[in-house]
């Protein structure tokens, strides 16, 4: 019994916030891949689609489940619908931002190493339990493990990394937050063609290896992602990059505050709710653009994609073709979401967060607007080019945002604060593609021909991002009311033991970066640079 206790305390001790702060010898540097090594594993939710078609043909030569989906829930002998299956995605999009919302604050004192812990259980546990779900062919079983558990995974996973980071980089809050989540939009790109791999290597009797695959990459995922949280180490209160001047940064921009917000007045004030809406308008309209690429492409172009008439009869080869070049532009949006998120979060540091998503959306009017002329005149290079654009800015909202959170609202709290403004992607991510799907299917009602359906929609979307540049317009710093004062900022660093912290912000993190800095990056950018390839050869068949 005293064996026990003392076990469950160290295994406590080491996962405590207070045991994670940084000593003389460590770099800043190493917390970066640290934050890539968790993203880069959440991120194949952009890349689970591949397992929607598997899913719906676990049983061969059974037929289609009814349209009672309560009993379809617990049915053993029928085949799954793509439809149900793909509620899979709404869950955990939905369970991320309800999650961090829940847990943000606590993720705060918890501190990145013990919430990057319990991410990895519930991401990686989650794939493990939702392939046992598919193996037992227990659809609620599959929506509790991959969608509900998993979805919790994605939540603390997001979140785990953005404060810590923003301490480590005031000088680059943007560059910074732009790392990591650019690993959420790489994700899909290295677990996407993975998962094609390992289900045609496990495919027997005639079925793909679709359980196992989400059991292995579920146990890899726990792994890779335990390794990052174990990676992580907080900055001493006070803690600054050698040479940089706090005082004078913040001279620099009147919208960077050097005072703190609490979470729990962050949602009491317009400037949250104004920025949620920011937010929500940008991903709504990106989401255009992801959930509508491959069939766009197809019904706007059609032939001409092969050089040929619009109007033209197509061969079977012809149309295998056209779907090629469709895929490949779903290649280069996640190329682009991805490099995008690094691009503009950094940029963001020399512009302004307000005046980087001014651009967003006066840019992203422009091009929406554009689009369907583009697609009546057959400009294909610039059509596609433009929706690259666009989808670069859909990713760079996401990775500029916990930054703009932490100039308006300071940093001590910036990360339960990000994660309840997140809730505006679970918004977005389960209304926008029912929205849009509702339009096209109006409009073709209505007798409107294919290749003319998207004008509607993508210039509603225009109106969308109207809506949000209102919002960062009206976007002004936080009345004085609303900060902590210094008997509360002290009450709330001493429940995130701050105040217990021996190590000397002048001394600490000023080590060199050395073999592991070098063996950190490597192992999160190697895998990286296979998905960019992999991403870029798909893309070729757009050429």
């Amino acid at each position: 019994m005293i064996g026990s206790t003392a076990s469950g305390t160290m295994s406590s001790n080491v996962l405590a916030r207070e045991r994670t702060v940084a000593g003389p010898a460590f770099n800043r540097w190493l917390i970066p891949p640290a934050a890539l090594a968790i993203h880069l594993c959440i991120g194949m939710a952009y890349g689970f689609s591949v397992f929607w078609l598997p899913m719906s043909k676990m049983l061969p030569g059974a037929a289609s489940c009814s349209s009672d989906f309560l009993s379809e829930l617990t049915a053993t002998n029928c085949n799954w619908s793509v439809a149900d299956v793909t509620h899979i995605f709404e869950i955990f999009i939905a369970m991320l931002g309800i999650s961090a919302a829940i847990w943000g604050g606590w993720l705060e004192h918890a501190g990145p190493r013990k919430a990057g812990l319990y991410a990895a259980l519930c991401w990686g546990g989650g794939l493990i339990l939702g392939g046992y779900g598919v193996m037992i062919h227990q659809l609620w079983l599959v929506y509790l493990g991959c969608g509900f558990i998993g979805g919790i995974g994605q939540g603390l996973g997001y979140i785990t990394p953005v404060s810590t980071l923003i301490k480590w980089f005031p000088d680059r809050r943007g560059m910074a937050t732009g790392f990591a989540i650019m690993g959420y939009g790489g994700g899909a790109m290295i677990g996407s063609p993975l998962a094609v791999w390992l289900m045609a290597r496990f495919a027997q009797d005639g079925t793909s290896g679709v359980f196992t695959t989400l059991m292995t990459m579920g146990a890899a995922y726990f792994i890779a992602m335990a390794l990052g949280a174990f990676g992580f180490r907080v900055a001493p209160v006070g803690w600054r990059p050698s040479g940089w001047n706090a005082s004078t940064a913040g001279t620099r921009n009147a919208m960077i505050t050097a005072r703190h917000v609490h979470v729990n007045a962050a949602w009491k004030t317009q400037q949250f709710w104004l920025i949620w809406g920011v937010l929500c308008m940008n991903v709504t309209a990106g989401i255009a653009i992801i959930a509508m690429a491959s069939p766009m492409l197809q019904e706007v172009f059609g032939g001409r994609l092969l050089g040929l008439g619009t109007y033209t009869a197509l061969n079977p080869i012809q149309k295998a073709a056209i779907v090629a070049a469709a895929a490949g532009l779903v290649g280069l949006i996640s190329l682009f979401n991805s490099l995008g998120r690094i691009f503009w979060a950094s940029l963001s540091d020399y512009l302004g967060r307000k005046n980087t998503y001014f651009v967003f959306f006066i840019l992203g009017i422009v091009l929406y607007g554009l689009l369907p002329t583009l697609g009546h005149l057959g400009l294909v290079v610039a059509f596609v080019a433009s929706v690259c654009i666009i989808i670069t800015m859909y990713g760079g909202g996401f990775a500029t945002l916990p930054a703009y959170l932490a100039d308006i609202f300071g940093t001590q709290m910036v990360g339960a604060i990000h994660g309840r403004l997140i809730t505006a992607w679970s918004v977005a991510g389960v209304v926008g593609p029912a929205l849009i799907a509702g339009l096209r299917d109006a409009q073709l009602t209505h007798g409107i021909p294919k290749n003319l359906v998207y004008d509607g929609t993508l210039y509603i979307m225009a109106g969308l991002l109207f809506v949000g540049l209102l919002c960062n317009f009206f976007v002004r710093p936080v009345s004085e009311k609303y900060y902590m004062t210094e008997e509360q900022l002290a009450r709330e660093r001493a429940l995130q033991h701050e105040d217990s912290v021996a190590v000397d912000a002048v001394t600490a993190a000023r080590g060199s970066f050395g073999t592991l800095g070098i063996a950190a990056w490597l192992a999160v950018g190697i895998p990286f640079a296979i998905g960019l390839y992999i991403a870029l050869t798909k893309a070729a068949a757009l050429f």
